[in-house]
Protein backbone atom coordinates (compact mmCIF):
# COMPACT_ATOMS: atom_id res chain seq x y z
CA UNK A 1 0.00 0.00 0.00
CA UNK A 2 1.34 3.36 -0.91
CA UNK A 3 1.31 6.11 1.22
CA UNK A 4 -1.59 8.40 0.52
CA UNK A 5 -1.37 11.03 -1.52
CA UNK A 6 2.13 9.68 -2.72
CA UNK A 7 3.13 10.32 -6.37
CA UNK A 8 4.33 7.33 -8.01
CA UNK A 9 5.01 5.17 -4.60
CA UNK A 10 5.86 1.77 -5.08
CA UNK A 11 3.05 -0.87 -4.00
CA UNK A 12 5.53 -3.59 -3.55
CA UNK A 13 6.85 -3.87 0.11
CA UNK A 14 10.12 -5.28 1.34
CA UNK A 15 10.48 -8.30 3.82
CA UNK A 16 10.63 -5.31 6.74
CA UNK A 17 7.50 -3.91 5.30
CA UNK A 18 9.08 -0.91 3.56
CA UNK A 19 9.16 0.05 -0.13
CA UNK A 20 12.45 -1.50 -1.85
CA UNK A 21 13.26 2.07 -2.93
CA UNK A 22 14.32 2.82 0.92
CA UNK A 23 16.84 0.71 0.25
CA UNK A 24 18.73 2.83 -2.56
CA UNK A 25 18.40 5.91 0.10
CA UNK A 26 19.88 4.07 2.42
CA UNK A 27 22.93 3.15 0.34
CA UNK A 28 23.10 6.38 -0.80
CA UNK A 29 23.38 7.84 2.41
CA UNK A 30 26.06 4.99 3.15
CA UNK A 31 28.04 6.40 0.09
CA UNK A 32 27.54 10.25 1.51
CA UNK A 33 28.65 9.54 5.03
CA UNK A 34 31.68 7.32 3.55
CA UNK A 35 32.77 10.49 1.68
CA UNK A 36 32.10 13.29 4.38
CA UNK A 37 34.27 10.80 6.64
CA UNK A 38 36.93 9.82 4.16
CA UNK A 39 38.88 12.72 5.21
CA UNK A 40 38.96 12.21 8.94
CA UNK A 41 39.50 8.66 8.29
CA UNK A 42 42.87 9.54 6.13
CA UNK A 43 44.20 12.97 8.45
CA UNK A 44 47.43 11.79 8.82
CA UNK A 45 48.08 10.87 5.08
CA UNK A 46 46.44 14.12 4.13
CA UNK A 47 48.62 15.71 6.72
CA UNK A 48 52.27 14.05 5.50
CA UNK A 49 51.32 13.67 1.93
CA UNK A 50 50.38 17.21 0.90
CA UNK A 51 53.27 19.08 3.96
CA UNK A 52 50.74 20.46 6.49
CA UNK A 53 49.62 19.95 9.80
CA UNK A 54 47.52 18.13 11.13
CA UNK A 55 45.14 21.04 12.73
CA UNK A 56 45.24 22.85 8.80
CA UNK A 57 44.50 19.27 7.12
CA UNK A 58 41.70 19.12 9.58
CA UNK A 59 40.06 22.65 8.10
CA UNK A 60 38.76 20.41 5.45
CA UNK A 61 36.13 19.29 7.87
CA UNK A 62 35.42 22.83 9.12
CA UNK A 63 35.03 24.25 5.31
CA UNK A 64 33.24 21.54 4.50
CA UNK A 65 31.04 21.46 7.57
CA UNK A 66 30.26 25.20 6.44
CA UNK A 67 29.09 24.50 2.91
CA UNK A 68 26.78 21.44 3.91
CA UNK A 69 25.45 24.14 6.78
CA UNK A 70 24.63 27.23 4.47
CA UNK A 71 23.90 24.79 1.24
CA UNK A 72 21.22 22.27 2.96
CA UNK A 73 18.31 25.01 3.29
CA UNK A 74 19.16 27.29 0.21
CA UNK A 75 20.12 24.35 -1.87
CA UNK A 76 16.23 22.91 -0.51
CA UNK A 77 14.59 26.11 -2.09
CA UNK A 78 16.71 25.79 -5.45
CA UNK A 79 15.88 22.17 -6.18
CA UNK A 80 12.20 22.19 -4.43
CA UNK A 81 10.62 21.49 -7.65
CA UNK A 82 12.87 18.99 -9.09
CA UNK A 83 11.73 15.12 -9.57
CA UNK A 84 13.66 13.52 -6.72
CA UNK A 85 14.58 10.50 -9.11
CA UNK A 86 16.72 12.70 -11.47
CA UNK A 87 17.74 14.60 -8.99
CA UNK A 88 18.96 12.57 -6.27
CA UNK A 89 20.57 10.56 -8.93
CA UNK A 90 22.02 13.60 -10.67
CA UNK A 91 23.45 14.90 -7.20
CA UNK A 92 25.63 11.56 -6.68
CA UNK A 93 27.27 11.78 -9.79
CA UNK A 94 28.61 14.94 -9.01
CA UNK A 95 29.93 13.80 -5.40
CA UNK A 96 31.57 10.92 -8.05
CA UNK A 97 33.21 13.51 -9.97
CA UNK A 98 34.32 15.91 -7.83
CA UNK A 99 35.55 12.74 -5.67
CA UNK A 100 37.73 12.34 -8.52
CA UNK A 101 38.66 15.84 -9.10
CA UNK A 102 40.04 15.83 -5.35
CA UNK A 103 42.34 12.72 -5.85
CA UNK A 104 44.15 14.52 -8.17
CA UNK A 105 44.86 17.50 -6.19
CA UNK A 106 48.04 18.74 -6.62
CA UNK A 107 48.04 20.64 -3.30
CA UNK A 108 45.91 21.72 -0.48
CA UNK A 109 45.35 25.09 -2.07
CA UNK A 110 43.42 23.17 -5.09
CA UNK A 111 42.21 20.16 -2.58
CA UNK A 112 40.30 23.17 -0.14
CA UNK A 113 38.06 24.49 -2.98
CA UNK A 114 37.59 21.44 -4.54
CA UNK A 115 36.46 19.42 -1.16
CA UNK A 116 34.34 22.65 -0.70
CA UNK A 117 32.16 21.75 -4.22
CA UNK A 118 31.78 18.23 -3.60
CA UNK A 119 30.33 18.55 -0.66
CA UNK A 120 27.64 20.17 -2.08
CA UNK A 121 26.21 16.42 -2.56
CA UNK A 122 25.85 15.72 1.07
CA UNK A 123 23.91 19.41 1.76
CA UNK A 124 20.98 18.07 -0.86
CA UNK A 125 21.38 14.31 -0.64
CA UNK A 126 20.62 13.42 3.09
CA UNK A 127 17.80 16.17 3.53
CA UNK A 128 16.00 15.39 0.44
CA UNK A 129 16.10 12.21 0.60
CA UNK A 130 14.79 12.30 3.96
CA UNK A 131 12.08 14.62 3.10
CA UNK A 132 10.50 12.46 -0.14
CA UNK A 133 10.39 9.66 2.14
CA UNK A 134 6.87 11.02 3.57
CA UNK A 135 5.80 10.45 0.07
CA UNK A 136 6.72 7.10 -0.09
CA UNK A 137 5.59 5.32 3.31
CA UNK A 138 2.11 6.14 5.24
CA UNK A 139 2.29 8.44 7.71
CA UNK A 140 2.29 6.21 10.37
CA UNK A 141 5.50 4.32 9.20
CA UNK A 142 7.51 7.71 8.87
CA UNK A 143 9.46 7.72 11.94
CA UNK A 144 10.33 4.28 11.52
CA UNK A 145 11.48 4.90 7.49
CA UNK A 146 13.46 7.88 8.32
CA UNK A 147 15.23 6.24 10.84
CA UNK A 148 15.44 3.06 8.54
CA UNK A 149 17.08 5.47 5.61
CA UNK A 150 19.40 7.21 8.02
CA UNK A 151 21.25 3.50 8.95
CA UNK A 152 23.07 4.39 6.05
CA UNK A 153 25.35 7.22 7.41
CA UNK A 154 25.94 3.94 10.66
CA UNK A 155 27.25 1.48 7.94
CA UNK A 156 29.12 4.47 6.22
CA UNK A 157 30.72 4.14 10.24
CA UNK A 158 31.32 0.15 9.88
CA UNK A 159 32.18 -0.02 6.21
CA UNK A 160 33.02 3.47 4.40
CA UNK A 161 35.44 4.92 7.15
CA UNK A 162 37.96 2.13 8.29
CA UNK A 163 37.70 1.36 4.72
CA UNK A 164 38.67 4.56 3.53
CA UNK A 165 41.20 4.56 7.07
CA UNK A 166 42.74 1.34 5.20
CA UNK A 167 43.04 2.48 1.70
CA UNK A 168 44.48 5.67 3.04
CA UNK A 169 46.97 4.13 5.32
CA UNK A 170 48.15 1.14 2.71
CA UNK A 171 47.48 2.88 -0.54
CA UNK A 172 46.95 6.34 0.07
CA UNK A 173 44.60 9.11 0.56
CA UNK A 174 44.12 9.52 -2.92
CA UNK A 175 42.77 5.95 -3.55
CA UNK A 176 40.45 6.52 -0.98
CA UNK A 177 39.06 9.22 -2.51
CA UNK A 178 38.87 7.20 -5.65
CA UNK A 179 37.24 4.15 -3.87
CA UNK A 180 34.22 7.26 -2.87
CA UNK A 181 33.80 8.24 -5.99
CA UNK A 182 33.54 4.52 -8.22
CA UNK A 183 30.39 3.84 -4.88
CA UNK A 184 28.54 7.39 -5.54
CA UNK A 185 28.39 6.31 -8.80
CA UNK A 186 27.05 3.03 -8.09
CA UNK A 187 24.60 4.87 -5.70
CA UNK A 188 23.61 7.31 -9.06
CA UNK A 189 22.90 3.85 -10.92
CA UNK A 190 20.41 2.26 -8.05
CA UNK A 191 18.41 5.40 -7.42
CA UNK A 192 17.78 5.91 -11.18
CA UNK A 193 16.86 2.12 -11.14
CA UNK A 194 14.61 2.50 -7.86
CA UNK A 195 13.47 5.37 -7.70
CA UNK A 196 9.90 6.26 -9.57
CA UNK A 197 9.11 9.20 -11.28
CA UNK A 198 7.16 11.86 -10.27
CA UNK A 199 8.00 12.06 -6.33
CA UNK A 200 8.16 16.03 -5.91
CA UNK A 201 7.32 17.52 -2.28
CA UNK A 202 5.68 20.62 -2.13
CA UNK A 203 7.68 23.31 -3.00
CA UNK A 204 8.56 25.37 -0.44
CA UNK A 205 6.90 28.81 0.24
CA UNK A 206 8.33 31.94 2.16
CA UNK A 207 5.47 30.97 4.04
CA UNK A 208 6.32 27.54 4.80
CA UNK A 209 9.94 28.67 5.91
CA UNK A 210 8.92 31.89 8.12
CA UNK A 211 6.61 29.15 9.87
CA UNK A 212 9.36 27.01 10.45
CA UNK A 213 11.61 30.01 11.51
CA UNK A 214 8.94 31.36 13.93
CA UNK A 215 8.37 27.99 15.48
CA UNK A 216 10.14 28.04 18.60
CA UNK A 217 10.04 24.25 19.65
CA UNK A 218 11.03 23.60 16.37
CA UNK A 219 14.20 26.04 16.45
CA UNK A 220 15.08 25.04 19.95
CA UNK A 221 15.49 21.32 18.73
CA UNK A 222 17.47 22.18 15.53
CA UNK A 223 19.83 24.07 18.60
CA UNK A 224 20.30 21.12 20.10
CA UNK A 225 21.59 19.54 16.92
CA UNK A 226 24.20 22.19 16.48
CA UNK A 227 25.36 21.59 19.89
CA UNK A 228 25.51 17.49 20.11
CA UNK A 229 27.47 17.68 16.75
CA UNK A 230 29.83 20.30 17.91
CA UNK A 231 30.21 18.30 20.88
CA UNK A 232 30.94 14.86 18.75
CA UNK A 233 33.06 17.14 16.34
CA UNK A 234 35.81 18.69 18.75
CA UNK A 235 37.38 15.66 19.15
CA UNK A 236 35.74 13.11 16.58
CA UNK A 237 37.51 15.05 13.59
CA UNK A 238 40.73 14.14 15.06
CA UNK A 239 40.31 10.55 16.18
CA UNK A 240 43.21 9.70 13.38
CA UNK A 241 46.29 12.22 15.21
CA UNK A 242 44.76 11.41 18.60
CA UNK A 243 44.73 7.51 18.59
CA UNK A 244 48.54 7.69 16.63
CA UNK A 245 50.33 10.11 19.24
CA UNK A 246 48.26 8.25 22.51
CA UNK A 247 48.06 4.92 21.43
CA UNK A 248 50.68 4.17 18.50
CA UNK A 249 47.87 2.64 16.29
CA UNK A 250 49.12 2.35 12.81
CA UNK A 251 46.46 2.11 9.46
CA UNK A 252 45.32 -1.88 10.06
CA UNK A 253 44.65 -1.13 14.21
CA UNK A 254 43.14 2.45 13.31
CA UNK A 255 40.80 0.87 10.29
CA UNK A 256 39.64 -1.81 13.45
CA UNK A 257 38.94 0.74 15.90
CA UNK A 258 36.83 2.96 13.61
CA UNK A 259 34.88 -0.37 12.29
CA UNK A 260 34.32 -1.10 15.74
CA UNK A 261 32.98 2.38 16.24
CA UNK A 262 30.74 2.10 13.58
CA UNK A 263 29.24 -1.64 14.48
CA UNK A 264 28.15 0.03 17.72
CA UNK A 265 27.15 3.41 15.93
CA UNK A 266 25.15 0.81 13.32
CA UNK A 267 23.52 -1.38 16.51
CA UNK A 268 22.70 1.65 17.71
CA UNK A 269 20.65 3.11 15.06
CA UNK A 270 18.72 -0.76 14.41
CA UNK A 271 17.75 -0.26 18.00
CA UNK A 272 16.76 3.21 17.69
CA UNK A 273 14.52 2.19 14.34
CA UNK A 274 12.80 -0.45 16.39
CA UNK A 275 12.06 1.27 19.01
CA UNK A 276 11.39 5.10 18.55
CA UNK A 277 7.91 4.69 17.76
CA UNK A 278 7.57 3.40 21.53
CA UNK A 279 9.44 5.29 23.50
CA UNK A 280 9.00 8.86 21.74
CA UNK A 281 11.39 10.66 19.83
CA UNK A 282 12.05 13.36 22.55
CA UNK A 283 13.25 10.67 24.94
CA UNK A 284 15.54 8.98 22.51
CA UNK A 285 16.82 12.08 21.46
CA UNK A 286 17.63 12.77 25.21
CA UNK A 287 19.10 9.12 25.66
CA UNK A 288 21.70 8.93 22.75
CA UNK A 289 23.04 12.33 23.54
CA UNK A 290 22.93 11.06 26.84
CA UNK A 291 25.23 7.88 25.78
CA UNK A 292 27.67 10.36 23.94
CA UNK A 293 28.40 12.18 27.08
CA UNK A 294 29.05 9.28 28.96
CA UNK A 295 32.00 7.90 26.34
CA UNK A 296 33.45 11.62 26.44
CA UNK A 297 33.25 11.76 30.94
CA UNK A 298 35.28 7.99 30.10
CA UNK A 299 37.52 9.48 27.87
CA UNK A 300 40.90 9.65 30.09
CA UNK A 301 40.29 5.55 31.35
CA UNK A 302 41.26 5.03 27.51
CA UNK A 303 44.66 4.22 28.08
CA UNK A 304 45.28 0.98 25.15
CA UNK A 305 43.41 0.04 22.19
CA UNK A 306 41.19 -1.98 24.24
CA UNK A 307 40.42 0.10 27.21
CA UNK A 308 39.33 3.40 24.28
CA UNK A 309 37.23 0.46 22.36
CA UNK A 310 35.14 -0.15 25.24
CA UNK A 311 34.92 3.56 25.96
CA UNK A 312 33.47 4.35 22.55
CA UNK A 313 30.63 1.97 22.96
CA UNK A 314 28.30 4.12 24.45
CA UNK A 315 29.33 6.97 22.07
CA UNK A 316 28.75 4.81 19.36
CA UNK A 317 25.52 4.26 20.26
CA UNK A 318 24.25 7.01 20.48
CA UNK A 319 26.13 8.87 17.76
CA UNK A 320 24.11 8.16 14.55
CA UNK A 321 20.83 6.90 16.55
CA UNK A 322 20.47 10.43 18.26
CA UNK A 323 20.66 12.47 14.70
CA UNK A 324 18.04 9.80 13.46
CA UNK A 325 15.84 10.57 16.12
CA UNK A 326 15.71 13.84 15.71
CA UNK A 327 15.00 13.95 12.35
CA UNK A 328 11.94 12.05 13.48
CA UNK A 329 11.37 13.99 16.27
CA UNK A 330 11.00 17.56 13.49
CA UNK A 331 9.13 15.49 11.27
CA UNK A 332 7.03 14.28 14.29
CA UNK A 333 6.13 18.07 15.22
CA UNK A 334 5.09 19.69 12.01
CA UNK A 335 4.69 17.16 9.14
CA UNK A 336 3.82 19.84 7.00
CA UNK A 337 6.77 21.37 7.35
CA UNK A 338 9.33 18.83 7.10
CA UNK A 339 11.26 19.43 4.50
CA UNK A 340 11.91 22.67 5.63
CA UNK A 341 13.36 21.46 9.06
CA UNK A 342 15.19 18.76 7.90
CA UNK A 343 16.98 20.51 5.72
CA UNK A 344 17.78 23.35 8.96
CA UNK A 345 18.44 20.21 10.90
CA UNK A 346 21.44 18.87 8.22
CA UNK A 347 22.36 22.65 8.24
CA UNK A 348 22.64 22.24 12.05
CA UNK A 349 24.54 19.31 11.94
CA UNK A 350 26.83 20.64 9.26
CA UNK A 351 27.32 23.78 11.15
CA UNK A 352 28.32 21.76 14.82
CA UNK A 353 30.70 19.73 12.33
CA UNK A 354 32.70 22.72 11.32
CA UNK A 355 32.26 24.65 15.07
CA UNK A 356 33.82 21.27 16.57
CA UNK A 357 36.73 20.99 14.09
CA UNK A 358 37.38 24.24 14.01
CA UNK A 359 37.81 24.31 18.01
CA UNK A 360 38.94 21.49 18.45
CA UNK A 361 41.77 22.67 15.88
CA UNK A 362 42.34 25.59 17.87
CA UNK A 363 42.08 24.03 21.26
CA UNK A 364 44.65 20.93 19.26
CA UNK A 365 47.14 23.73 18.54
CA UNK A 366 47.22 25.68 21.88
CA UNK A 367 46.90 23.09 24.66
CA UNK A 368 47.71 19.66 22.53
CA UNK A 369 44.74 16.96 22.77
CA UNK A 370 44.04 17.00 26.86
CA UNK A 371 41.37 19.13 26.91
CA UNK A 372 39.26 18.05 23.76
CA UNK A 373 36.98 15.92 25.45
CA UNK A 374 36.00 17.77 27.83
CA UNK A 375 34.86 20.45 25.77
CA UNK A 376 33.07 18.09 23.92
CA UNK A 377 31.21 17.14 27.30
CA UNK A 378 30.55 20.51 27.84
CA UNK A 379 28.32 20.80 24.77
CA UNK A 380 26.72 17.44 24.94
CA UNK A 381 25.63 18.23 28.98
CA UNK A 382 24.32 21.52 26.92
CA UNK A 383 22.78 19.84 24.30
CA UNK A 384 20.82 17.06 26.72
CA UNK A 385 19.55 20.44 28.59
CA UNK A 386 18.40 22.56 25.98
CA UNK A 387 16.61 19.42 24.76
CA UNK A 388 14.74 19.18 27.62
CA UNK A 389 13.76 22.47 27.46
CA UNK A 390 12.54 21.87 23.49
CA UNK A 391 10.28 19.46 24.93
CA UNK A 392 8.83 20.95 27.29
CA UNK A 393 7.94 24.07 24.90
CA UNK A 394 6.28 21.44 22.21
CA UNK A 395 3.83 20.28 24.83
CA UNK A 396 2.61 23.88 25.53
Amino acid sequence: MSAPGAIGAPDVRSRAGLPPVLWSLLFGNFVIGAGVMVVAGTLNEISESLQVSVATAGQLITVGGVVMCLGAPLLAAVVAGWDRRRLLALVMVWYALLHLACAAAPGFAALLPLRALTLVSPAIFTPQAAACVGLLVPAHERGRAITFVFLGWSVASVLGMPMGAWIGGVLGWRAAFGAVAMLALASAAWVWRAMPDGVRPPALSGRAWGRTLGSRPLMLCIAVTVLYAAGQFVLFSYFAPYFRQTLGTGPTALSLLFMWFGLFGFIGNVLMSRHIDRIGADRAVLLGVGLMAVSLAAWPLGTSVVAAALVLVPWALGCFSSNSAQQARLVGMAPELAAASIALNSSAMYAGQAIGAAGGGWLMVHSGFGLLHWAGLAALLAAMTLSMLASRVARG
